[in-house]
Order: structure tokens, then C-alpha cells, then sequence
């Protein structure tokens, strides 16, 4: 197969290097605009299947040409481009994925493509990254496992392994992206009925072996198609793990305004976005640098089986990788989309139109191909007979 990667960024680039390792991937095209950045990774990787191109996405035409040469397109571009990239891939007969993004209904309007998409033999997929995307697939995979499903729980977090005060946080995507998931609502299922709640409330303690006692509490986002998809439970939710105190901090922020996107202040006869100067001001003070990642991931997936009460558990830890200066988010998230889309390629995905991970990825599968990358999810399984 011919893998076509949509922007040399982080994940992009990460995704290359995973694919480029895989006997099934005959040649991979990594396309930016910013060509030197591609060209010193690929001077790196030292890979014969890797060819760097130009592309500017803005433009349909180089964006059709580009696309045309691979069986499956991963789109690690900014989500801006997913409904963009995902209507080219639909018209020109090829497979595409991308790494989500809820924000201005970006996933939505992908999914809107279900029809024309099987219509032309493609098979689409967004929100592949870790949260949505790795929880989706797990979600999918437990429930699968269920005769009913009843609750579904996750918690996702990004966090440096040695914390530094104040914040004890460090920001591996941008810290816009963070803003907007602690201030945008967050969708819940209780009692059967979709609710919307504030971002950072419910904070719960939550335990990770080697990591003692962290917090979680709601974000924006992490559902995404999972409420749809299991619109029938009587629990979903999703909660960001951090260390512990980083909620009510942020909260502060966010009630003294300061991470509002309408709040302006004039300095010196000038306008001013006050969130923008909170991001300029936390971004370098926050940004990992040379520290160590870790993703910590829990899904527990509850109903019945067999008459009993039944609940599936997935739990990942994985940390930075040092040997390639890998970050554990990159090696999470890449690895997801890079599995995935050599699932498409050699036939195992065979599933034609637009579908969310849940609903498309086979979870056993991906569980095994991540283990083989060094991403370990371990599976628990507890069932215990229903009181009638």
C-alpha cells in the first residue's frame, strides 16, 4: 500500500516513522509546506520508502494531486482541514483518516459525508487520536463484549512524569486546545438523558500504580461520537486526569475570566483578548521541551452478559521514549492513526463510508498491534451475578 501523511507536525511525522517500519507499506509520501522541516526529519529517518513533498492545503488542485498518490491518506493536518481533506478523499476515490477535532463541528461535517463516501468504495474514519480515538476504539471493543451495555467511563490525561509547580502541567498539543477543553460545556449521559456540564467540575480522585493520587474531572470534547453511538446507556462520561490541585487553579482562571474568548482589555490605547496574552504568557513556561511525558488511560465499559453484571476495564500507561525522542502522547496518537490506516490499507478494515473508531476499528486487533509498538493497554475483566 501507499500511505499519503497530511502534515509534518508532530504526529505526522511520528506516524511516518511507524509506517515507514511496516513490510505491507510499499511507500510513504509525507506532504507540508514547510518542506525543510520535512526534509531534515526524513535526512533522520534515512528511509528509501519516504518521499518528502510540497503541499500548500489551501490550494484544491496541489491538495487532489498529492492525495491521489496513496490507497489511504492520513490527515494530520490542523482539524480546520478535516472536512476539507475528507470531501477531496471522497472525490477522488481514496481512503482518509484524521486525528479529530471537535471544535466548530469539524467531526460532524465529516460524518455528514456517510453516503457519498460508500457510494465511491471509501472507507473514512475521524477522530483517531487518543482521546477520542484510542477511548472510542476501546469503548467500541468492550462493548462489543456486552449483551447490553449500560455505563461507559473514561479518563485520559497528559502529564509530565517529574510535575513542576505552580501548575505541575506541561502542554504537548497547543494551549488553545487546552483553553477551549476547560471552558467549552462537556457533553455527559446521566440517567439515560444527554446533559451539558461545566468543564472542570466533579473532581474525583483517581489512582494510577507509580503515580500515587492524581485527579480527574470533566473537559470538553472527549465523547465526541460516543454519545451518539451509545445514546441508549444510562452513564457516559469523560474526565481529564492531572495532578491533583490543577483543576481548582484553572478554575480560578476561568472564573476571574481570564480564559474567556470574548474578554478584551485596552493597555496603552490598544484592544487586547485577554486570553490571548494568558496563552503567550503560560505557553513557553508550559511547553515539555526536553521532560518526560506520560498518557494515562482508563476506560471501564459496564452492562450485562450472560445474565450477569459484567464490566470490561482498559488501562494503558506509557511514557516518553527516550531512544527517539518520542513524546508519550506522539507514541499514543500516532501509533493510533498509523495502525489504523495499514488496517484500511491491507484489508482487514473493509467497512465502506464514514464511521467513527467505535464502530469500525476491531479492537482486539489494534490492541495487539499497539503492543507490539511498545503502547500496552491491559484489559481486567470483573463480572459479578445481577440482583433481579
Amino acid at each position: 500500500m501507499k500511505v499519503v501523511v497530511l502534515g509534518a507536525g508532530l504526529m505526522g511525522k511520528e506516524a511516518v516513522r511507524d509506517l515507514v517500519k511496516s513490510d505491507d507499506v510499499q511507500k510513504v509520501y509525507l506532504a507540508d509546506l514547510n518542506v525543510r522541516q520535512a526534509e531534515d526529519f526524513a535526512e533522520q529517518l534515512m528511509s528509501d520508502k519516504l518521499d518528502i513533498l510540497l503541499l500548500d492545503a489551501t490550494n484544491d488542485e496541489q491538495l487532489k494531486d498529492v492525495m491521489a498518490l496513496g490507497d489511504v491518506v492520513i490527515n494530520a493536518l490542523f482539524y480546520s482541514f478535516n472536512e476539507k481533506v475528507a470531501r477531496t478523499a471522497v472525490e477522488i476515490g481514496v481512503h482518509s483518516i484524521d486525528l479529530g477535532g471537535h471544535i466548530g463541528g469539524a467531526t460532524d461535517a465529516v460524518l455528514g459525508l456517510a453516503e457519498q463516501a460508500e457510494s465511491k468504495g471509501v472507507t473514512i474514519i475521524p477522530d483517531l487520536g487518543v482521546a477520542p480515538g484510542m477511548i472510542n476504539i476501546l469503548s467500541g471493543y468492550g462493548a462489543s463484549k456486552l449483551d447490553k451495555v449500560e455505563s461507559i467511563k473514561l479518563y485520559v490525561g497528559g502529564i509530565p512524569v517529574k510535575p513542576e509547580p505552580p501548575l505541575n502541567y506541561n502542554i504537548v498539543f497547543s494551549l488553545e486546545g487546552v483553553f477551549d477543553h476547560y471552558t467549552d460545556p462537556s457533553h455527559v449521559i446521566r440517567d439515560g438523558q444527554l446533559l451539558e456540564i461545566p468543564s472542570l467540575s466533579e473532581v474525583e480522585s483517581i489512582h494510577f500504580k507509580d503515580y500515587g493520587e492524581l485527579e480527574a474531572f470533566h473537559t470538553s470534547g472527549g465523547t465526541s461520537t460516543l454519545t451518539k453511538t451509545f445514546s441508549d446507556v444510562q452513564t457516559l462520561e469523560y474526565k481529564t486526569i492531572r495532578y491533583k490541585g490543577h483543576a481548582e487553579k484553572f478554575q480560578l482562571l476561568v472564573d476571574l475570566g481570564l480564559l474567556s474568548k470574548d474578554s478584551e482589555v485596552e493597555v496603552g490605547g490598544t484592544r487586547v483578548k485577554v486570553r490571548d496574552v494568558m496563552r503567550e504568557q503560560l505557553s513557553p513556561k508550559l511547553r515539555l521541551g526536553d521532560k518526560v511525558d506520560a498518557v494515562l488511560l482508563r476506560v471501564i465499559v459496564s452492562g450485562e452478559k450472560n445474565g450477569e453484571t459484567a464490566t470490561y476495564e482498559y488501562n494503558l500507561v506509557t511514557e516518553k521514549d527516550m531512544s527517539v525522542n518520542e513524546t508519550a502522547m506522539a507514541r499514543a496518537t500516532a501509533n493510533t492513526i498509523s495502525v489504523v490506516a495499514q488496517m484500511i490499507g491491507n484489508g482487514t478494515i473493509t467497512k465502506r463510508g464514514v464511521h467513527p473508531p467505535e464502530n469500525i476499528v476491531p479492537g482486539e486487533l489494534y490492541i495487539d498491534e499497539m503492543k507490539k509498538r511498545g503502547v500496552i493497554i491491559e484489559e481486567s475483566v470483573k463480572m459479578t451475578e445481577a440482583h433481579v
